[in-house]
């Protein structure tokens, strides 16, 4: 079989993962043997480095390996967003198909990316962009093709799962989990993306483009993250029988423009019934629950993150592309390929419609829950639970669960509510599921 050479581009944890896939001596498929890496770029060539390798491999710049013709594919693992981008389009441009783990390039510029592959004869895989090791891009693209995907939902960051669990699991405060998380190096050094929602939102925007084929604007995505989240929600969603998760959710929604395929997308932490599959996904793990039609439902778990989860997609995507390079073909595969083949619109934040989670602090007073219950039955809000939790000092928290309804109902009522003389704040919303 024909070697696939190739040269990585970053060589931090991905990187040395997939180094000791290809140099691992575990009984392995043998095609394994048939990658060789030829060059690996890095920034300090100098550097102690916690890994022996082989001579010669280390280089200093990026850009040779893509002039270099003896590389079939170029690996980028080095992270960021505009030098990476410059790599993946050269490296399309030069005839070499690229692998990669950047979900913030492809959700991005995924479009000039993928339109570049295309006009250049070969491909751009990114299996280990989404979900670490779980396999759900080539699944997307190869084996639910013959079903219409009609909703995802999933926990796709394994950042915030790992400190939700321990919030719920031990009562842990916020601040405390995310040093921790740090520390254990689940948590970058700067966590923004993560907490505040933007990696989900990146990954459920290349999802959403493979499952329904246009493409994604990626700032339409309504985001919210966790860092406002309090123990206290935590603690009454467990009393009603809830866990409380960072969702990514893509739905079809029947609002369409002009054939445009209508979206509704959204990332934000959400209640989820403890009987919920996605309730007992804890840790740094993922999961993603895909609706489709005909199949029904399915749902793909594993290690979302790590240098060996990663890695491994990463070296499934290479494999793949070996695979290819053994055909006597000038032409593309259409299913390992991928491109956009239809216009789709993500619907305003005002026309989602979800289940809402509202924790109200207000004075406890005679009727205070009847002027809730009003307002949201003026509003066309239904109801499925109100209670008051935690009465004291003249004080209660009121926590209502509504039914689905959209944003914009919700919203107006919201604003109503919180105009009440009774009502001193809105101590949070959520969504539930």
């Amino acid at each position: 079989m024909q070697k696939c050479k190739i040269g990585i581009i970053g060589f931090g944890t991905v990187g040395k993962g997939i180094y000791k896939i290809l140099k691992s001596k575990n009984d392995l498929h043998p095609i394994l043997k048939d990658i060789e890496i030829v060059g690996i770029a890095v920034k300090n060539i100098n550097k102690k480095r916690d890994i022996k390798l082989e001579n010669n491999l280390l280089i200093s710049d990026p850009y040779e390996l893509i002039k270099d013709p003896n590389v079939d594919v170029i690996v980028e693992v080095m992270g960021g967003t505009d030098i990476a981008r410059d790599i993946i389009l050269k490296s399309l441009k030069a005839r070499k198909s690229v692998v990669t783990a950047n979900k913030a390039v492809i959700a991005r510029y995924g479009n000039e990316i993928y339109s570049t592959a295309a006009k250049n004869g070969v491909y751009v895989l990114t299996e280990a962009a989404v979900c670490g090791g779980i396999p759900i891009i080539e699944p997307l693209k190869r084996s639910l093709k013959s079903n219409q995907i009609n909703k995802m939902v999933g926990i796709i960051n394994g950042t915030t799962n790992f400190i939700l669990t321990k919030m719920s699991n031990e009562k842990a405060d916020y601040k405390a989990t995310l040093k921790l998380a740090q520390k254990l190096g689940f948590a970058e050094f700067d966590p923004t993306a993560d907490v505040e929602g933007h990696d989900a939102a990146d990954k459920i925007s290349i999802l959403s483009e493979l499952a329904f084929g246009g493409k994604i604007n990626r700032v339409s995505i309504s985001t919210e993250g966790i860092n406002q989240i309090d123990i206290k929600d935590i603690e009454y969603a467990n009393k009603l029988g809830f866990e409380i998760k960072l969702l990514a959710f893509s739905e079809r929604n029947a609002i369409n423009i002009n054939d445009s395929l209508s979206l509704n997308i959204w990332v934000g932490p959400s209640l989820i019934p403890k009987s919920h599959p996605l309730a007992t996904v804890d840790g740094v793990n993922n999961a993603i629950l895909i609706d489709a039609d005909p199949l029904g439902e399915i749902m793909l778990y594993g290690p979302g993150a790590g240098s060996g989860p990663t890695a491994a997609s990463v070296v499934s995507d290479i494999l793949n592309l070996q695979s290819s390079l053994t055909k006597d073909t000038k032409s593309i595969d259409p299913l390992l390929s991928f491109n956009f083949w239809r216009e789709c619109h993500i619907i305003n934040s005002n026309q989602i419609s979800k289940k809402n989670y509202l924790r109200i602090i207000c004075l406890d007073s005679p009727g205070v829950i009847g002027k809730i219950g009003d307002i949201f039955g003026k509003n066309d809000v239904s109801i499925e639970s109100i209670v008051q939790l935690d009465a004291s000092e003249n004080k209660a928290e009121i926590v209502v669960i509504t039914h689905e309804v959209s944003n914009g109902k919700f919203e107006k009522s919201k604003k109503e509510i919180n105009a009440l003389s009774e009502v001193e704040l809105i101590a949070s919303q959520l969504s539930c599921i």
